[in-house]
């Protein structure tokens, strides 16, 4: 007999839904993500539906439409409570699209005080007097200044998502949080009784999290990062309405490849780490057709898993695109990925590890792939996840921040043996 589906979630990148779809398995839901927005109502035995959209650097618009979509589709699965992702960074602009896509999300399920908290304390993202820090620096301090797409230029989330929104966002305080579910959720009552639509919430511990979780119980929509699902499970299971839950999760013995386009900090620290061959490419050359998908992919050696990279540091990052257009720059990247993934799979690689939202996306739109099944975490925020149908792979999908330094050795172990 098929699970009425409980909790419907709507990513804005792929990395991040397989972030979120970690912490949800981890807690205890039976989850399998989606790419994209199916087309036809799942037969997939889950508590959690995760859909993965590539929205969060999209028109706003457009962003909206994609995610409202998601909405209708996760409401016809019989999903009661929803969850929209975003970046544990608020990776935005000043015209969106965290706060658009929120509010209209909201307007469309008729609730007011939304909870909105990208805070993720295990991997250093805490939110406190509504500004946003990574580990003991503010955003705006911490490098994501110099991100390529969205640069981050104030920590302060409140004054951030005003710009994007039409109403000005509430603030709960850590003072609040800390004393529990009971003070939240009031706090949250009197947010609605004042109209308010979003509202920024303090967190610096899981248990923060926790609390914040126990507190949205019976909230339609919850908005953060993967962490503000920590605490959504349990009340599930506190109404009987989970099982003990496992994981589908089909790991690969046979031959990988490492993509890798993000220019974060940590991911250039694991690219150093790694043991294995490496294969920089030279964007300059990739965007003169010197180089090309196929001929990279006829140089990679089959007794070994290469590391192939585009990742730069901030300075030649930003010379890239003084020299070219960012959206040509960025455009050009993602299709050489999706190429080389298309070649590596035909050539009969079967794990893959990706670094980089925006790369993870490129792949797994240029593989066609639909669904995930969720398995062991590799690191937090982490998960290895396998194919649900052909070609049955074993994947990992990192976004650039995540991950200790050696990740990729790490993701090839879990990818192939299925254990943590």
């Amino acid at each position: 007999m098929t699970k009425r589906l409980l909790l419907g979630c709507i990513a804005d990148d792929f990395t991040g839904a397989s972030d979120l779809a970690n912490t949800l398995a981890r807690e205890g839901m039976q989850t399998t993500q989606y790419i994209g927005t199916p087309q036809k109502p799942t037969s997939t035995n889950c508590d959690a539906a995760v859909v993965a959209l590539k929205s969060r650097s999209i028109a706003a618009d457009e962003a909206i439409a994609q995610s409202l979509e998601a909405l209708h589709w996760l409401k016809d699965q019989g999903a009661s409570q929803f969850v929209f992702k975003y970046c544990s960074t608020f990776d935005s602009t000043a015209a969106g699209n965290i706060g658009p896509v929120a509010e209209a999300l909201a307007q469309e399920l008729n609730t007011r005080a939304v909870v909105v908290c990208p805070a993720f304390p295990t991997t250093g993202r805490t939110v406190y007097q509504g500004h946003l820090f990574v580990f003991d620096k503010l955003l705006n301090e911490s490098g994501l200044q110099n991100h390529p797409l969205n640069p981050m230029t104030d920590a302060d989330i409140r004054r951030w998502l005003a710009q994007q929104s039409q109403s000005a966002p509430g603030h709960i305080g850590h003072a609040v949080v800390n004393k529990g579910s009971t003070d939240i959720r009031r706090a949250l009552e009197s947010a609605s009784a004042n109209s308010e639509i979003l509202v920024v919430v303090d967190a610096v511990l899981d248990d923060d999290l926790r609390a914040i979780g126990a507190a949205c119980s019976d909230a339609q929509l919850i908005t953060g990062g993967s962490g503000i699902a920590l605490g959504l499970p349990q009340n599930f299971r506190d109404q009987g309405l989970l099982s003990a839950a496992s994981n589908n999760f089909a790991p690969q013995q046979s031959a990988a490849v490492i993509l890798c386009g993000s220019c974060s900090a940590a991911t250039r620290e694991q690219i150093q780490h790694y043991d294995g061959p490496h294969f920089p490419i030279d964007v300059p050359s990739l965007m003169n057709k010197t180089i090309t998908a196929s001929s990279v992919a006829n140089q990679l050696p089959t007794d070994a898993t290469p590391l192939v990279y585009s990742s730069a540091d901030p300075e030649v990052t930003r010379q890239l695109q003084n020299t070219y257009d960012t959206d040509s720059l960025a455009q050009a990247i993602e299709s050489f990925f999706g190429e080389l993934a298309i070649a590596m799979v035909d050539s009969g690689v079967k794990r893959i590890v990706v670094a980089g939202g925006e790369t993870s996306g490129a792949v797994i739109s240029a593989l066609k792939l639909n669904a995930f099944d969720i398995g062991p975490e590799i690191d937090p925020g982490v998960p290895a996840m396998s194919t649900s149908t052909a070609p049955g792979l074993a994947v990992a999908l990192k976004s650039g921040n995540f991950g200790g330094k050696d990740f990729f050795n790490k993701a090839l172990t879990v990818l192939e043996s299925g254990c943590e």
